[in-house]
């Protein structure tokens, strides 16, 4: 069998949460980050990288 690789986010629409594992991020805007809204996780994952 294949090796499973590392989970990066995970997807819950039922409860409208987005999570992302390498940072650690839990937001509840799935539907806007759907629609394009990805600031506030863009500018966590920055921040993570300084």
């Amino acid at each position: 069998g294949g090796e499973r690789s590392e989970k990066i986010r995970t997807y819950n629409f039922p409860q409208n949460r987005l999570t992302d594992h390498r940072i650690g991020l839990t937001l509840y805007n799935l539907d806007k980050i759907m629609e394009g809204d990805m600031n506030e996780l863009i500018q966590t994952l920055r921040r993570q990288i300084q």
